[in-house]
């Protein structure tokens, strides 16, 4: 067939739902640094990096050596069958990134919803109650229940439902809209009082800087009320890295310029310099609630995700 953007785009269209949306009317032909080119070598900047993903540019010359040695040694073995060394290392390496001096563990999964899944679920195992408060123009993923946390209708709900239950959902800061940190906090108080108590709450989760919710930061005098509220409540705090890390805020991490410490972040997106991987960061004790076999999946923390993520970091 004729290699040029509009043939392409009518082969996509008849082989690829129309739920899957390309933003742009473009197929890439290569890539390389914040550059990409068409299949019709018009050249581009590209700005949108696979929607945060690229923070070191595409085709990052170390990290391609890094996933070609690994290559050549092990492509795939699931870690619940063996080990390897790399998933060790880079749990190793994001547990002293983020603990702080505390004693944190990892688990990788694949794509940032099944972090976000995972993290859930371990927040229940260790509270053993069901709630989890999310807030309203937050983006967790498009999964059952990522949607269901999702802080927008649409597109991410669309007639999907019933979505997942035990989910609350409460305004985020706003400065912009003068909607303060104290009126955030007030809110989530009052959902506490007439929708879940605090006590029937396993987790709340929020992105530090919200991405598709008009990329607005959380600020640290909220983000310094909601880690003593949910501290005082003995509810797990999950900070949503999934967008904000890895440098995009100028730290590390999205929760390092506000002076706290979660208990479990969720991680993906720029992790792995395109190669899909994500995970979990969290507090030892917490990470270690699921009893054993709870904790899975066949492609999580793959030998070349974990390879790629080393040399990125």
């Amino acid at each position: 067939m004729t290699r040029d953007n509009q043939s392409l785009i009518e082969h996509r269209q008849h082989h690829v739902p129309r739920g899957v949306v390309t933003a742009h009317p473009l197929f890439v032909e290569k890539a390389q640094g914040a550059e990409l080119w068409d299949v019709e070598g018009r050249h581009f900047i590209d700005f949108v990096g696979g929607i945060g993903v690229q923070n070191i540019g595409h085709s990052h010359p170390r990290v391609i050596d890094a996933v070609q040695k690994q290559l050549a040694k092990v492509t795939h073995a699931a870690f619940q069958v063996v080990g390897y060394e790399v998933y060790t290392q880079l749990a190793e390496r994001l547990n002293t990134l983020v603990g702080n001096g505390a004693h944190y563990k990892s688990f990788f999964s694949t794509t940032g919803a099944e972090a976000v899944e995972n993290a859930i679920k371990v927040a229940r195992a260790w509270r053993k109650v069901p709630g989890v408060i999310a807030f309203r123009g937050g983006f967790h993923g498009r999964t059952l229940l990522g949607s269901t946390l999702t802080g927008m209708s649409a597109p991410y709900k669309q007639n999907f439902g019933p979505m997942a239950g035990e989910v609350y959902h409460t305004p985020y800061p706003d400065a912009y809209r003068n909607f303060s940190a104290a009126d955030a906090i007030r809110s989530l108080e009052d959902l506490f009082a007439t929708q879940i108590a605090p006590d029937r709450v396993a987790a709340i989760i929020l992105e530090p800087v919200q991405g598709d919710g008009g990329f607005l930061p959380a600020g640290k005098d909220f983000m310094q009320a909601l880690r003593e509220l949910t501290t005082r409540h003995g509810i797990v705090l999950i900070c949503d890295e999934i967008q904000a890390g890895f440098g995009r805020t100028g730290e590390m991490f999205g929760f390092q310029h506000f002076g706290i410490q979660p208990d479990v972040i969720t991680v993906a997106k720029s992790l792995a310099g395109g190669l899909p991987i994500s995970g979990i960061v969290g507090r030892a004790e917490i990470m270690d609630a699921p009893l054993p076999g709870g904790l899975g999946g066949t492609y999580g923390g793959n030998p070349l995700g974990c390879a790629a993520a080393l040399a990125v970091l």
